[in-house]
């Protein structure tokens, strides 16, 4: 997954814009949650503005905790969460939220130097098993500024995964670190073109066109969409009149009107926009315009808009109501350069008000829900899982959880299962009759107790290594069922019983009991 662009924000609570509007104490239904991470419980709220975030905890199992020293840090940025086990594959925060729904997420970062060091990690950021971005805060932090990311994903099931990993761009006296996380629920108009069982929608530039000295976000922004200021050499013009939101799909806020760029009669209106390459790919783009005189039969002007020399809308007509223009998949590479190239006769020039482009990146897909649901009754089942025993157990590819092997393809499916020596006590949920696509069982050597559930469902099951645990009980008459069992390990536990064992021997298969 190629990289997302960074956004910045300034540190001083003065300069400061980092508003949401949610209500924390409320869950996922109305709105979302505000995360502020490395939180303690002895002080599980701090405002933002008129905002309150909660703690991480009870969202995320693993991590250290810890508070920057520095006294200017907004409370969001003052405290992080940072995860030092380098045997985990991930470490993920699990969020509820509506199935189907549509999250904007936003992950922001500022380093602090917390472990004495004085560059920050590299490492990864994943969102419901797909590799989002690279987080390379390095710049950002040399300048005095933290980082966020931003991602518009469609939730697949009740909870959403939110993890990082380490990279081979980690530092291994390093660790990965976050300091806020938050999700905010999207109407269904905002970017509705985007096929979201497929992709998602990564930010890399929202901006306003005009001198605004702060960034516009909450509560002009009813989704805490931050629109950032941009304005090069050309003039601003102020609007006369009001729009209305609810007028346009993606519902930006009526301040990203108040000012537009233009430039002077007859002339074309150009700028590189944003104003730092892009890779190559395809990206959501949605443009606002505003004739910004009083609404009269004169208010009004056209021009076409191209895009690296290519068309993208012809023969515009912009009035004092406003307009907006997209492309739910546009082809970009390097710089970008916008041209508003007016109609004959026009009495005044150009305009702009506001600009989005967000990269479009194809999802890796999910494991099947069914599989996921077992394993994570399985960990809950048992007593001190693997740490990296959160978000989807096979997905991305290279972070399966710790034990497991999947299968490839769009829907993954878990193949195989092997904690021998982890140490772990609990019980074997019935769930685990779930896991369809199962070949190897190998939970031997632990401390695992109860009886053996039904497993007459695993028809790939191969080989089952139970043993040196404290099982009782009925031994499952489904295990004879088994069409491929080949090797039955469950010497070593509390008096297990059964005649189907006797049946499987008189089949050749090696059994210890």
């Amino acid at each position: 997954m190629k990289k997302s662009r960074k956004n910045k924000m300034t540190l001083l609570i003065s300069t400061f814009f980092f508003l949401l509007r949610l209500s924390t104490a409320a869950p996922p239904g109305p709105r979302g949650y505000l995360l502020n991470c490395g939180a303690s419980q002895l002080a599980p709220k701090v405002t933002v503005g008129s905002l309150q975030y909660i703690t991480d905890e009870g969202f995320i199992s693993v991590g250290n905790i810890t508070k920057l020293p520095d006294p200017h840090l907004v409370p969001t940025l003052s405290t992080l969460r940072y995860f030092p086990d380098k045997s985990a594959r991930k470490y993920c925060y699990m969020i509820p939220v509506l199935k189907g729904g549509k999250y904007m997420v936003r992950t922001t970062y500022y380093y602090g130097g917390y472990d004495g060091g004085k560059t920050p990690p590299v490492f990864d950021q994943i969102i419901e098993g797909t590799k989002w971005s690279v987080v390379n805060t390095t710049d950002d932090y040399a300048s005095g500024l933290s980082s966020f990311y931003e991602i518009v994903v469609v939730a697949m099931g009740k909870m959403m995964s939110v993890c990082l990993a380490r990279n081979h761009h980690t530092d291994p006296s390093s660790s990965p670190f976050i300091s806020a996380l938050e999700l905010e629920y999207l109407d269904d108009s905002v970017y509705n073109t985007t096929d979201f069982k497929n992709h998602a929608l990564s930010l890399v530039a929202r901006s306003s066109f005009g001198p605004e000295a702060d960034v516009i976000g909450f509560p002009d922004d009813v989704f805490n969409r931050q629109w950032h200021p941009f304005l090069d050499e050309h003039p601003v013009v102020t609007s006369h009149v009001n729009i209305t939101p609810s007028t346009f799909w993606n519902l930006p806020p009526t301040k990203v009107f108040y000012n537009g760029m233009t430039t002077s009669r007859g002339k074309s209106l150009k700028f590189n926009w944003p104003p730092f390459p892009l890779p190559e790919a395809y990206y959501y783009i949605s443009l606002y315009f505003q004739d910004n005189r009083s609404p009269s039969l004169y208010s009004w002007r056209v021009f076409s808009v191209v895009i690296n020399g290519k068309t993208f809308f012809s023969n515009l007509n912009v009035s004092a109501n406003g307009v907006s223009v997209y492309s739910a998949r546009w082809p970009l590479s390097g710089q970008t350069l916008l041209e508003l190239i007016p109609a004959d006769n026009m009495p005044v020039g150009p305009v702009i008000s506001a600009g989005e482009i967000l990269q479009v990146f194809r999802l890796t897909g999910r494991t099947l829900t069914r599989d996921v649901m077992a394993m994570e009754d399985l960990a809950r089942s048992l007593n001190y899982p693997p740490h990296d025993w959160s978000g989807d157990p096979c997905l991305p590819k290279d972070h399966f959880w710790t034990g497991v092997t999947c299968s490839d393809g769009k829907l993954a499916r878990v193949t195989t299962l092997n904690l021998t020596n982890f140490g772990l006590s609990g019980t074997l949920p019935p769930s685990i009759n779930n896991l369809t696509a199962l070949s190897h069982l190998w939970l031997g050597n632990n401390k695992l107790s109860g009886i053996i559930p039904d497993i007459g469902s695993l028809k790939e099951l191969r080989t089952l290594h139970l043993e040196n645990n404290q099982f009782e009980g009925i031994i499952p008459h489904s295990l004879e069922k088994l069409p491929h069992i080949h090797e039955v390990f469950l010497q070593n536990n509390n008096n297990l019983k059964s005649k189907a064992l006797e049946a499987l021997q008189k089949l050749g298969i090696h059994i210890e009991l």
